[in-house]
């Protein structure tokens, strides 16, 4: 993770620790550079997890990184339309999988497929600077209403709809899911007695709002939430029976078409694999290597 407020409590006794980098875009290039580093050699590949709202210095610097290592056992997973508390839980969803016996190519890969199954929004009290979601004139004009609150769906199905009016309703997921809780700089229990009912939510957590959550929602007058499936043993299935590839460059397992560490692509129908079609280059234990992720 890139900051530490992504990194959520574990969700039970499996789940792994996250590896924090924080501040890396704020130390001296060769210190950061180290750390990375030291991850990768202790855990043999690392998946870097991050919102759309960290600052472009922060990725930079981990591009850098990784073209300074030559590594191909780094992975970034930045899913755009999820809101930071979203990125946060899907983080730790990666970590409760890797105490599993999966490989690093499936589990770093396996975070495209749980994004399928979490709905994210937030409790909003103004509209006037959300550029994440599509927001029509009208919605935007009545923002400027005082005491106006908005209930914003940005994924699955983008949705923004105002409390009080007939149509206050956000679509919710048709499994079971618990729901996770952040609190910034608005007063309502909105969620806690209207939506966690409607969206029949087995359990309500609650945790800080992260730090980019204000820019990511354009405002800190706002709650955000996030149902989610808590169980490892779902999770694992989910994942597990999913169909896995080989990558034709450097070997690992992994799900869908690209390589989430090499970037590789299948190759075209009578194309030359350069490498055998397996691992060309040294990694002792390529596979059950508990993977972290920060």
């Amino acid at each position: 993770m890139t900051g530490a407020d992504l990194a959520l409590p574990a969700q039970d006794e499996r789940t792994l620790p996250a590896a924090v980098l924080r501040d890396i875009d704020r130390q001296p290039l060769e210190q950061a550079l180290l750390a990375v580093q030291t991850l990768v050699e202790q855990h043999g590949h690392v998946v870097v997890v991050y919102s759309r709202a960290t600052p472009p210095g922060v990725e930079h610097r981990l591009r850098t990184i990784r073209s300074l290592l030559e590594s191909d056992r780094i992975a970034f997973f930045r899913p755009d339309d999820l809101p930071p508390l979203a990125v946060a839980v899907l983080a730790r969803q990666l970590r409760q999988l890797a105490s599993c016996d999966l490989g690093p190519g499936v589990l770093a890969s396996a975070g495209r497929l749980l994004t399928h199954y979490l709905h994210a929004g937030a409790l909003l009290g103004s509209l006037a600077r959300l550029d994440r979601v599509p927001v029509d004139l009208k919605a935007h004009a009545r923002s400027w209403v005082p005491g106006s609150q908005f209930a914003v769906l940005a994924h699955p199905e983008p949705r923004v709809v105002r409390l009080g009016t007939p149509d206050a309703a956000l679509p919710g997921p048709d499994f079971g899911t618990s729901l996770l809780v952040a609190r910034g700089q608005l007063q309502s229990d909105w969620v806690g007695t209207t939506l966690a009912p409607a969206w029949q939510a087995r359990g309500l957590r609650e945790a800080p709002l992260p730090a980019e959550s204000a820019d990511w929602w354009g405002t800190g007058k706002a709650i955000e939430f996030c149902a989610y499936l808590p169980d490892l043993s779902v999770l694992y299935q989910l994942v597990a029976s999913v169909r896995q590839n080989p990558c034709h460059w450097c070997g690992l397992d992994v799900i869908g078409d690209r390589c989430v560490f090499c970037s590789a692509m299948p190759p075209v129908h009578g194309e030359l694999q350069p490498y055998g079609g397996r691992r060309s280059y040294g990694d002792p234990q390529p596979y059950g290597r508990r993977l972290p992720v920060g």
